[in-house]
């Protein structure tokens, strides 16, 4: 199975999010030329990783063999690495980018799934190779991924990472001809993303989970400001230097939990761009499911929104 299936669907994605909390699982539409919707969203805890029975339950329960269904990869699940775009013909293009590979993943190339994803240029420097995100998991990873999904009786039809997921989302805010950077927390920690033209165009992780911005301590919620601030900081600088054709508009903080306070206003203060934090509901119809309709079910369904809200890749 490839990482990203070119395929669109009238009705729809589920999108199956397995996280170490449990199992959230989210259907939306994204009707042509009205905004899009969530029609289902349902969490089902879980103490550990959820095994082949206790998702096949979940699977007759939303009838998730009606739909096509995705998945999402965790954070430790794959790389995402930035690499030039080989000059070779279309059908040597993985070849090429699993040669350059070799050298930057932690595991043997032999033993990696591999997927690429196209970084357009800037249209009006001529004769500029343009970059490539190439997304590598381990084999074993993905054939047990696809054998837990067979095991539950679920039609799995794509398996997406949460960078992605994310893309969908800003692209639905970001403003005409200009930038946007997004920030979510979870369990794993912060995901920045910068997307432009409603293309991906940079990823970076930062190590520090949304448990630790509910800190008790203020010198410790003091700390891990900070220590965001920074990458924020570094992150952005690299960005504007690569991509210096790309005006920036706005870091949007993605929804964070009700015991989580303070990081817009601390961002706001100490980064040179607009700050802002989102409702969901001001880009996607939540109307109909009420379980996404709190700051706290916002966040805690973000990534399978973005899932399911996937639009289609350029086949490469």
């Amino acid at each position: 199975m490839r990482l990203f299936q070119k395929k669109k669907d009238s009705t729809g994605l589920l999108a199956v999010d397995l996280g170490g909390d449990g199992v959230r699982v989210v259907h939306a539409l994204r009707p042509v030329g009205s905004m899009p919707s969530v029609d289902l969203a349902m969490f089902f805890p879980s103490s550990g990783a959820v095994t082949g029975s206790q998702l096949e339950k979940i699977g007759k329960e939303v009838k998730a063999s009606g739909f096509r269904c995705s998945t999402l990869l965790g954070g430790g699940e794959y790389q995402i690495l930035s690499v030039d775009a080989p000059n070779v013909p279309q059908e040597e293009l993985k070849t090429a980018i699993r040669w350059r590979l070799k050298d930057m993943l932690d595991f043997h190339v032999d033993d990696a799934t591999i997927d690429v994803l196209e970084v357009p240029g800037d249209k009006n420097a001529a004769g500029r190779g343009n970059a490539m995100f190439a997304v590598a998991a381990r084999n074993q990873v993905v054939q047990q991924r696809q054998t837990l999904f067979e095991e539950a009786k679920i039609p799995l039809g794509v398996i997406d990472i949460p960078e992605m997921a994310q893309r969908n989302l800003s692209s639905l805010i970001q403003p005409e001809g200009r930038g946007i950077a997004m920030l979510y927390f979870d369990a794993s920690g912060g995901l920045l993303t910068v997307t432009y033209e409603g293309e991906l165009y940079l990823s970076r992780r930062i190590e520090v989970p949304v448990s630790s911005l509910a800190s008790d301590s203020l010198d410790q919620r003091s700390a891990f400001h900070d220590r965001i601030t920074l990458e924020l900081q570094r992150s952005l600088d690299h960005f504007d230097r690569q991509y210096h054709f790309i005006t920036m508009s706005k870091l949007v903080l993605g929804p964070l939990p009700e015991n989580v306070q303070g990081l817009q206003d601390y961002l706001a203060s100490n980064l040179y761009m607009q700050v802002e934090a989102l409702d969901l509901a001001s880009a996607v119809d939540l109307s109909r499911v009420p379980e996404v309709q709190s700051r706290e079910g916002q966040h805690r369904f973000f990534l399978a929104i973005g899932a399911a809200l996937r639009v289609e890749e350029k086949a490469l």
